[in-house]
């Protein structure tokens, strides 16, 4: 049996001129995902990406359609039975390969999609025919052209004929990479990771860093963030993790700054320590997980005294959403039951009672004048512990 994937682009056909660098890029990120699983080709032809194994009967379909459904820059999956071109073929092996979905079927239809002019048939012929020999298979079957259990889809391209049962939804999005590099503040929480997947679907390249504070947080508390990137490598790819050691900073900024700014300033550092490691890296843009108005740091003011601290562009993509759409994504990429393990971050570390929710950044700046951090940022980012999380 010669089965193969096919795989529709979704909005790199709107890309006109820069379309193949897009497209590029996406088989790459599939050749990536997919490069254990046996020996394949890829071909691209009229916004389609054919994934051909060259031992079909040894390929796993199911694993890797799993993996590409989680490839951003992709509308839609099917995997698909490819047939001789002719009428006898298609109306002879349809019946056939899709039995066991029509098995459990009541109605059906057929759809045809005649890319190649050259057929001696139109699609409504096909489709007529292909829905004959299917009732004559499965008598039992009725024909519902609105609501049917299954669509039988019959495509004639100019490279061949192909049968499948419609098209698994894909990531949508963009081809991560294909809108470059960012560094996401990982903290742990339920916040960040789904940032991650979001700027991802916007095509960027993530990578991480997190800030600990030991003793104030343990070994288990870093291997759960580390679990969370891990987590995302399916949506992301590879994440390049940087790991800061920021108790000095924390503990002096409890010693000498206003009790009420503290996490502001605190934020205030990260940015500061992370411009530093995203300029060595050649990253332009930092991410985080605030939500607007979702805890006392993340108000319109408090949000201004953090930029301040950063000429770096910082993007928020779940500023306006609330928490349950938050969880509900979390959910989606599978990272919530660990961002909810009960470890301590560095950002619980030293709360202030009463945090300033309008914050005025003359005020902040004074408050963080009172010591000079400049040393302990520089040893801060030359104590940074680096990794790949694949």
């Amino acid at each position: 049996m010669n089965e193969l994937i096919l795989i529709k682009n979704g909005e790199i056909a709107l890309k006109g001129l820069n379309r193949n660098r897009f497209e590029d890029i996406l088989v790459k990120n599939i050749r990536w995902r997919l490069k254990d699983l046996g020996a394949f080709s890829i071909q691209v032809l009229q916004s389609t990406i054919y994934v051909l194994p060259k031992e079909p009967e040894y390929f796993d379909f199911d694993e890797a359609i799993d993996r590409v459904e989680k490839i951003f820059g992709i509308a839609g999956i099917s995997r698909a039975l490819v047939v001789e071109k002719t009428i006898d073929a298609l109306c002879k092996e349809a019946p056939a390969y899709l039995s066991p979905q029509l098995s459990e079927a009541k109605t059906f239809k057929v759809e045809t999609k005649r890319a190649d002019k050259h057929f001696p048939l139109l699609s409504p012929e096909i489709s007529a025919r292909v829905g004959g020999a299917i009732l004559s298979a499965f008598p039992r079957l009725k024909v519902d052209v609105h609501q049917p259990d299954i669509v039988v889809r019959v495509e004639i391209r100019e490279q061949g004929a192909y049968i499948h049962a419609g098209q698994i939804p894909g990531a949508g999005g963009m081809p991560v990479s294909s809108s470059g590099r960012a560094l996401l503040l990982i903290s742990g929480g339920i916040d960040s990771p789904v940032a991650a997947y979001m700027m991802a679907k916007r095509g960027v390249s993530i990578s991480a860093i997190h800030f600990e504070s030991p003793p104030y947080t343990s070994e288990r508390a870093l291997q759960k963030v580390e679990t969370l990137c891990e987590k995302l490598t399916p949506y992301t790819g590879r994440i390049p993790f940087f790991r800061v050691p920021f108790t000095e900073i924390q503990e002096q900024i409890r010693i000498h700054c206003p009790e009420e700014l503290f996490t502001v300033i605190m934020r205030r550092m990260m940015m500061k320590v992370a411009e530093k490691i995203a300029e060595k890296e050649k990253i332009r843009t930092l991410v985080t997980g605030e939500s607007l108005a979702q805890v006392a740091s993340q108000t319109l003011d408090a949000l201004h005294c953090t930029d301040a601290a950063t000429p770096l562009l910082v993007l928020r993509p779940l500023i306006g959403m609330d928490k349950t759409e938050i969880i509900s994504i979390a959910r989606k990429i599978d990272t919530f039951e660990t961002s909810i393990l009960p470890y301590e971050d560095c950002c619980t570390v030293f709360t202030p009672k009463h945090p300033k929710t309008k914050p005025v950044l003359s005020a902040v700046e004074k408050g963080e004048a009172a010591f000079d951090f400049t040393p302990l940022i520089e040893k801060a980012v030359a104590e940074t512990e680096f990794k790949m999380i694949r």
